[in-house]
């Protein structure tokens, strides 16, 4: 993030989004100072390996509570967001899957999104590194991809972005339940 911060509190605070993820933050104890931004609590999941991090900033006036599964293989952060009056609480992931992960560390993460979706309405986001997943077509050429797939469709999840994010793929994914497309 770091020479990005202040285009995006710009881009956050113009557009008033409730929640904003990000990925590959690159962060570490030394950016408490720079990472807060008003009117928004922030959830972040740090790691010591460049090119990495997660985080999450949610409005203020939204109650939270960040899960903590613990598990230091898988670069993902879950956030429980009550649903005010009438509504249904919302589970909101973003995970960042780096282009060389492991199988073990893949089902660590599809274990974890099968708990969560169990119980909650969910929106997932994150830059997951499957480049030749064919969204349209839900197809796929390597087996990890496939079993990503697989994965998806068992929690009932449909992928929203339809335009490429980076050099003509879609790493950069965002999935919710049918009921959850219009937020």
């Amino acid at each position: 993030m770091g020479n990005k911060q202040e285009e995006l509190e710009a881009i956050v605070q113009q557009e008033n989004y409730d929640r904003v993820a990000i990925t590959e933050t690159w962060w570490d104890d030394s950016h408490n100072w720079a990472a807060a931004m008003d009117g928004y609590k922030l959830f972040r999941r740090d790691r010591q390996w460049r090119g990495s991090g997660v985080a999450l900033y949610v409005k203020e006036c939204f109650d939270c509570l960040e899960l903590n599964d613990g598990d230091d293989r898988v670069e993902c952060l879950w956030v429980r967001i009550r649903g005010k009056a009438n509504k249904a609480d919302i589970m909101v992931g973003v995970c960042h899957r780096p282009p060389n992960q492991d199988e073990e560390a893949d089902e660590i993460f599809y274990k974890q999104l099968g708990e969560v979706s169990q119980s909650l309405a969910l929106v997932l986001m994150g830059d997951f590194n499957l480049p030749d997943v064919c969204w349209k077509y839900s197809t796929a050429e390597r087996k990890q991809s496939r079993r990503f797939l697989e994965c998806v469709e068992n929690n009932f999840l449909t992928q929203l972005v339809s335009e490429p994010t980076r050099g003509g793929t879609l790493p950069d994914l965002l999935f919710a339940e049918k009921d959850l497309w219009v937020m």
